[in-house]
């Protein structure tokens, strides 16, 4: 049991680490506070009998010690736009039924395109060319749910392919295309963690993303996906459920991955990173643009993967719902639900006046100097990568002398961050870059 003024429980016993990976994976920061975290109890007491949510409470409580992971899946739901706060219980039981029965219609939907979907196997090998002609005997599929489905194999016990007419249609043959990649992602994503020993859990993860990448046909799937995907799975026991959570977490990360000939999807962002660097450390920028780094590309994965790389899961998790609730506008619901294709339209509904309580801090400041007119907000991931190479500026300036070097110190970064001064570092330079763009302005 915890006790108030305790250093905390640690939190490593709810996303175990295989024992032969233990020396390889970074250790979890995160604990578990007492009058910090986001308990059982008051989560529970933050609804009302109806089932509306005080959200500012919970906001303001996330924003101390972050989500108990016990709950954690139930309250990023909310987090990410997937309910509404005003809703009642019986309003998001019939939400989450018809979410479900949509992500079901379009799994059986990929299913009737490629067998492997739903069926517990994983895809590691093509299955046809960029031609359209099916390739028999996919030279790698994994069996993750059950070994007796009765599917037909060769006499070697690699599966038949179950047809050989060719696919005429560019955007099934695009799709079963990304299929084998997502396998090959799928089995490299968080294979340290004794979740994934499971084998069904490995193939949740699998038939999401295909799942995913035919419905958004625009981005489709590319690298990192599974990484951004991963955490769901674990979250959130029904797949639907984790498909959602993913979907409306895309909302926000989709434009990273739209990339052409001529840019790559995180531009912008890199472009922000470079303002901000500009105005808080000009000596920095100078230094970087004198290596080449000028296009902050160094900083690409960062923002592709949300940090997943330099911290420990635990604390990659901390560290997003920190984000979320910093950056939470109560209108997420009613905005995703309006312009989504994903999910109908709730017929009249409409958003109510909101108390400034129920946006993140982030989200005030942004509120409070007028930077959420007009153009987009930069998001708070800009000015989290602005925190670490603040932090580590001396050590850049006194050691980077190319840009190996750069990524070098920023890769020794790994496992190293604290989640918590990170994001309090991060409103800090917000603060500063407002305050000084302002005074130019």
């Amino acid at each position: 049991m915890m006790r108030w003024g305790s250093s905390g429980q640690a939190a490593d016993s709810f996303y175990q680490v295989r024992p032969d990976c233990s020396q390889n994976v970074p250790s979890t920061k995160y604990k578990i506070k007492a009058g910090k975290t986001l308990s059982v109890r008051k989560w529970h007491a933050a609804f009302s009998r109806e089932g509306f949510l005080d959200i500012a409470s919970i906001l303001s409580r996330i924003q101390r010690g972050g989500v108990h992971p016990a709950i954690r899946g139930e309250v990023w739901e909310f987090l990410l736009g997937c309910y509404d706060p005003g809703s009642t219980f019986d309003e998001r039981d019939q939400i989450r039924h018809r979410r479900r029965m949509q992500y079901s219609r379009w799994k059986e939907e990929c299913r009737e395109m490629d067998s492997h979907v739903g069926s517990g196997k994983i895809i590691t090998a093509p299955i046809i060319t960029e031609d359209g002609f099916p390739i028999k005997d996919p030279l790698v599929l994994l069996e993750a749910a059950s070994e007796t489905q009765g599917t037909p194999t060769s006499s070697s016990g690699i599966e038949v392919s179950d047809s050989t007419n060719r696919v005429m249609d560019g955007q099934i043959i695009d799709w079963k295309l990304t299929l084998h990649q997502i396998g090959l992602d799928v089995l490299r994503t968080d294979r340290s963690m004794v979740f994934y020993e499971n084998k069904e859990n490995l193939s949740k993860l699998w038939d999401i993303l295909a799942v995913y990448s035919w419905i958004d046909k625009e981005v489709g799937y590319c690298q990192g996906m599974s990484d951004l995907c991963s955490p769901m799975i674990v979250l959130l026991n029904d797949e639907a459920d984790a498909f959602w959570c993913f979907e409306r977490l895309m909302r926000r990360l989709r434009g990273n991955f739209r990339c052409t000939q001529h840019s790559v999807g995180v531009e912008n962002q890199l472009q922000h990173l470079a303002s901000i660097i500009q105005v808080l450390d000009p000596r920095l920028h100078d230094h970087l643009e004198t290596l080449g780094g000028g296009d902050y590309l160094f900083a690409f994965r960062m923002f592709m993967v949300l940090f997943r790389r330099e911290l420990s899961f635990g604390d990659s998790l901390y560290l997003w719902e920190m984000m979320w609730a910093l950056e939470y506008d109560p209108d997420i619901f009613c905005t995703y639900e309006e312009t989504g294709a994903a999910t109908d339209r709730i017929e009249g509904f409409k958003p109510k006046v909101k108390s400034v309580r129920q946006f993140g801090k982030y989200e005030r400041q942004n509120m409070k100097n007028g930077a959420s007119d007009g153009d987009e907000p930069v998001p708070i991931s800009v000015f989290l990568v602005a925190s670490v190479l603040k932090e580590n500026s001396p050590k850049l300036l006194q050691e980077a002398r190319g840009i190996d070097d750069v990524i070098r110190i920023l890769n020794n970064v790994n496992g190293d961050l604290d989640a918590k001064r990170t994001c309090a570092v991060a409103l800090k330079l917000h603060r500063k870059y407002l305050k000084k763009v302002i005074s130019c302005g």
